[in-house]
């Protein structure tokens, strides 16, 4: 596994919007926070373009991210937000640049497109927040530092309270993961998910229950599930019933979809779309410890 340099004050980074369209004013606080934090930060020409739903059309994201992967001054790539829109925008580039000297790609939700690609390269990356948590009521939040400290070469190591439908076990593996239903999406593509001796992280957001069920059902009928060494779930804000309630709790059908495996699973990760929302070192080998008194996650 490939890992960009650690940040130092003075690098140079950059601020891209590769999805969805962002308010100028809250990508531009953001750039304004990592000015604060030491480094020298670029906002791509486009990134406050708008067309529809996106941050200007594919063409013009694209170039902003294509000139910020070639660009060997930057250091870290920093997006503005999620949404829609990721997948088109990494059709149209060439990461040829970018794999003579990698740099850190941070941000997640539909940012997950990039992670995935990443992951089958074995490249290193950051699931971590985007401009608008970098604060919350004029006050850096600590997501955001800690995110900060994971880029200067801090582990991101954690404990988790243990949760009743936890799995207790042992085991090691590289983390990946990130948006479930980016990685769904992903299945049959160059980006599908390589399972074999991963530990598996998915959050999620605004699904029904039934579709989570569903996204589970495909990882589990691909042999996904089968060949993973540990799964963590993270939050899944807002999942909803239909009209016909499904019966279960998001945890419970991740619960019951991995019942017939026998490796560790730990619920309750404070990551994905809430705060805290705290980094993963997406690509890192990882322990995964889960027993009755305690959960802990350690970066090897």
């Amino acid at each position: 596994m490939k890992f960009p340099p650690k940040l130092k004050i003075g690098d140079k980074v950059s601020i891209i919007s590769p999805a969805s369209k962002i308010d100028r004013q809250i990508a531009e606080r953001g750039a304004e926070l990592l000015r604060q934090q030491g480094l020298r930060v670029e906002i791509g020409f486009h990134a406050f373009d708008s067309e529809d739903m996106f941050a200007g059309s594919d063409i013009a994201r694209a170039d902003d991210m294509q000139k910020a992967l070639n660009d060997k001054s930057i250091r870290a790539i920093f997006f503005t937000r999620g949404g829609y829109g990721s997948l088109r925008t990494h059709l149209r580039l060439n990461w040829s640049s970018f794999f003579k000297k990698p740099k850190w790609l941070i941000g997640f939700s539909d940012i997950t497109v990039f992670h995935a690609y990443l992951s089958r390269h074995n490249i290193a990356s950051v699931h971590g927040v985007m401009t608008a948590w970098f604060e919350q009521d004029a006050v850096l939040t600590d997501s955001f530092l800690r995110m900060m400290e994971l880029l200067k070469g801090e582990k991101p190591d954690c404990n988790l309270v243990p949760h009743e439908l936890n799995r207790n076990g042992l085991a090691s593996g590289i983390l990946t993961g990130g948006n479930l239903s980016i990685i769904q999406s992903l299945r049959g593509t160059p980006l599908d998910i390589s399972p074999k001796g991963k530990i598996l992280f998915i959050e999620d957001i605004d699904e029904h229950h039934y579709h989570l069920d569903r996204m589970m059902q495909n990882l589990k009928a691909g042999g996904i599930l089968e060949q993973l060494s540990g799964l963590v779930a993270g939050y899944f804000t807002g999942i909803k019933d239909g009209e016909t309630p499904f019966g279960k709790t998001a945890y419970q059908i991740i619960k019951d979809s991995v019942a017939s495996y026998h490796y560790p699973v730990a619920f309750g990760l404070q990551s994905g779309h809430e705060l805290p929302n705290y980094p993963l070192l997406l690509g890192s080998r990882i322990s995964l410890d889960v027993s009755e008194n305690k959960v802990i996650i350690k970066t090897l």
